[in-house]
């Protein structure tokens, strides 16, 4: 498992563990991040959000929740 923010442009992972209190939690669900949910890194320039598409939709993380989004390379 790696930070969602480690992975590559174009990099595919799969949710695994969302680490954080409730309030992460729930921001992030309701972005449609969950355990079990693939992503796919779409934009990742080492500073600055990260543009990360889930489903049909994508959504810019800052980068201290991406370190919180932890998955499993594909």
């Amino acid at each position: 498992m790696v930070p969602l923010a480690f992975l590559d442009e174009g990099a595919r992972g799969k949710i695994v563990r969302i680490t954080g209190g409730h309030g992460i939690l729930a921001r992030l669900t309701a972005m449609g991040f969950g355990p079990g949910r693939e992503v796919k890194v779409v934009r990742n320039q080492m500073a600055g959000p990260l543009l990360v598409a889930s489903g049909d939709a994508q959504v810019a993380i800052g980068r201290g929740m991406a370190m919180k989004i932890l998955v499993e390379v594909e």
